[in-house]
């Protein structure tokens, strides 16, 4: 009786820390761990079959998250494609504005922080004064900056700093002109030419694997080209800078 006792015992509390994997195992899942997995070792019966469904379960969702994210990412490469074609022809219309570069950049800076708090990136905003004007066209300078934040998020080396500064000079036309420069370091090594860079489907390294359609810069480049600015990178190790240079619009 003793010994049957204690195989019943040792049944029951199998039992039970089986179904506790399983509830657990549940709500790790339903938290939004799809990758969790409930260890089926030491499992017999009804929990054994519960915690294959569960794992099951747990595998189409993980496959129809996948499926979802190949779509967004096949969806952003046309839209990405498109715009950039459209660019590059000339095929775009802009809607001259006066735009208030310092006041884009907070924003921008603010709309970015918690991606950048993602990745411990620090970005340090410089600038000479509170205002500085260019002539642009809305959607399209903020299209410009976002690809280059963007830029900074996917490939920039985490823990460090991130350096914006904007500043005001007198061309050799005696022209006066905004230039804002950029600067991360990179996580990976940079081994093509910056000229590569805003070529199409160019990231920068072989070794790359994040996602994006590689069409970021080539963007940025176009529409700042067609906003009457210039557009630069320049890479020292893994110093990874950007300048534009616009006309700076003198106020009246």
């Amino acid at each position: 009786l003793l010994t049957v006792d204690g195989i019943v015992a040792y049944l029951l509390y199998n039992s039970a820390v089986s179904r506790q994997k399983i509830l657990e195992g549940i709500e790790l899942i339903c938290e939004g761990d799809i990758s969790h997995q409930v260890k089926e070792e030491g499992m017999r019966g009804d929990e054994l079959v519960l915690a294959r469904a569960v794992n099951s379960i747990g595998d189409s969702v993980r496959a129809a998250v996948e499926t979802r994210m190949q779509d967004e990412r096949l969806k952003q490469l046309t839209d990405d494609l498109v715009e950039a074609s459209k660019i590059s022809s000339g095929n775009i219309v802009l809607h001259w504005e006066k735009i208030n570069l310092v006041e884009l950049l907070n924003q921008t800076i603010g709309e970015f922080s918690e991606k950048f708090e993602e990745k411990s990136l620090y970005p340090v905003f410089r600038t000479t004064k509170n205002f500085m004007f260019i002539e642009a066209d809305s959607r399209s300078i903020w299209r410009v900056i976002e690809n280059l934040f963007n830029n900074i998020f996917k490939y920039a080396l985490a823990g460090t700093r991130v350096y914006i500064d904007l500043a005001s000079f007198k061309g050799e036309d005696e022209a006066r002109h905004v230039v804002l420069s950029i600067k991360n370091i990179s996580a990976q090594p940079l081994k093509v030419n910056p000229s590569e860079l805003t070529e199409r489907f160019i990231r920068g390294d072989e070794s790359r694997t994040t996602e994006g359609s590689g069409l970021g810069l080539s963007i940025a480049k176009n529409l700042t080209e067609a906003q009457k600015g210039a557009f630069e990178i320049v890479m020292d190790g893994d110093l990874f800078k950007v300048n534009l240079v616009f006309p700076l619009l003198e106020e009246k």
